[in-house]
């Protein structure tokens, strides 16, 4: 499935095939279907209970499908990741995946530049050289003079900074980001949200925002809405036409 308005020669970054997801006698997922492509921002809205989140766990290989299919393209192969068993399902998401989550997820023992380090680390890069990219994203969020703080010394925007600069540090094909600005303030949300739109979208990559913030969802490129498990619309914002495919 094409997105809307989206040049049908350009090969989807991701793309799901009629998944379902079942919890007891709750369907979350109906057979889905989506395609997501490089530079998209995708926000992702829906009620509580309607699957939003679900779907954005199967793409990401968080959760398994009880059905369906879902497909990754990296620079050099193809990988379909409900395919792959729960250990390289986990090295995918650390080597070629970025999360951001509502609360950041840092480890409070740990410092800004040692947060943000530690996928590069967990993927044997020596300590040295992932604290120094580390370092150089940091910076990039402007956080310089930071890198010491451990998460009691950041404020909440700065903490999600440091948890966007983690997300990016291993240069992933797709970031996803669950509610990245719920527990903020508008004006600290409008900043974040920048840094997180600036370092994906602006190099190429693929954005995935789960959001229930009419104001968040306007700044991405696509909006997709999810009611009962399934996709009931699709369209272009301020980006492009504005066009409307309902499912």
């Amino acid at each position: 499935m094409n997105s809307p308005d989206q040049n049908p020669a350009q090969h989807p970054v991701l793309i799901a095939d009629h998944l379902t997801k079942t919890y007891g006698s709750t369907t979350a997922l109906g057979g889905v279907n989506l395609s997501l492509y490089a530079g998209e921002s995708v926000a992702i809205m829906g009620p509580s209970g309607s699957g939003k989140t679900t779907l954005m766990h199967c793409l990401s290989g968080i959760l398994t499908p009880d059905a369906g299919r879902v497909h990754l393209s990296l620079p050099q192969q193809q990988v379909e990741i409900t395919s792959l068993n729960e250990e390289r399902r986990a090295q995918l998401r650390r080597e070629h995946l970025g999360f951001v989550f509502q609360e950041g997820l840092l480890l409070p023992e740990l410092t800004a530049q040692e947060n943000a380090a530690l996928p590069l680390m967990l993927s044997g890069v020596p300590r040295a050289a992932a604290e120094s990219h580390a370092q150089q994203w940091l910076s990039s969020l402007g956080l310089d003079g930071m890198f010491d703080r451990r998460l009691g010394e950041l404020s909440g925007g700065q903490a999600q900074r440091v948890a966007i600069a983690r997300a990016q540090i291993a240069d992933p094909t797709v970031v996803f980001a669950d509610e990245p600005t719920g527990a903020l303030d508008s004006m600290t949300s409008d900043a974040v949200l920048t840094a997180l739109l600036d370092s994906t979208v602006s190099r190429g990559r693929t954005l995935v925002l789960v959001t229930h913030d009419p104001q968040v969802a306007a700044r991405c490129s696509r909006l997709i809405r999810v009611r009962d498990g399934h996709i009931v619309a699709d369209e272009r914002t301020h980006c492009s036409s504005n066009q409307e495919v309902t499912r």
